[in-house]
């Protein structure tokens, strides 16, 4: 259990289907981090907390398919427009029968081992449809632990041409869960820069 929700009921995204225009136009989730891609290393974190794991993208199907079988793409009326986690949120509901669905951008791909426990036990607490996590001194919506039940929701909201993720948990029942002791699993990768100090930290660490 999860807090009071089974791993079993849910399934488990890696956001993977950006432009990633700060690192040049390269597909943030197969980028190595010391020596792994990054979407590796975000699999490998979520999959016990999870029944069902996917990814996420809109390029490079294929080499996200060696890494992870369960590879979804927007809804071809977002194909190409490159809108938003939101419907990389939508596709991964679309494509799952859970009632619950766990998030991670591809960027920041060391989850919390206890996220969705977390995640979970706000759920139930709070009566909330989604809980996302806060460390750092900063919030982190796509740390998130969504009710499936809105995917119509955000469906709409994408239709309106609404793309930002806070807005719409904002308008949402939701949790705000603090993880200050666990920020170092929030760090987030954004620049070649960025990529390869993490990387330096991490094999310092002897990881992987």
């Amino acid at each position: 259990m999860t807090g009071g929700i089974s791993r079993f009921e849910i399934a488990a995204v890696i956001l993977a289907g950006g432009a990633a225009r700060r690192m040049d136009g390269r597909d943030k989730g197969l980028l190595a981090l010391a020596g792994r891609p990054m979407v590796a290393w975000a699999l490998e974190r979520l999959a016990p907390q999870a029944a069902q794991m996917m990814v996420s993208a809109n390029r490079s199907l294929d080499a996200y398919r060696e890494l992870a079988g369960d590879v979804i793409a927007d809804h071809p009326e977002f194909a190409g427009r490159f809108p938003g986690p939101l419907a990389g949120i939508l596709a991964a509901m679309e494509a799952t029968p859970a009632p619950w669905l766990l998030t991670l951008p591809c960027d920041a791909p060391l989850a919390p081992p206890d996220l969705a426990g977390r995640l979970g036990r706000a759920l139930r607490q709070d009566d909330s449809e989604v809980a996302i996590a806060q460390a750092g001194g900063r919030l982190h919506p796509l740390h998130s632990l969504i009710s499936t039940r809105l995917k119509d929701d955000i469906r709409a909201r994408l239709l309106r041409g609404e793309h930002q993720v806070f807005t719409w948990v904002e308008s949402r029942r939701h949790s705000i869960v603090n993880f200050d002791d666990e920020a170092e699993h929030f760090i987030n990768v954004n620049t070649p820069e960025e990529l390869d100090s993490y990387s330096q930290r991490l094999l310092l660490k002897g990881m992987p």
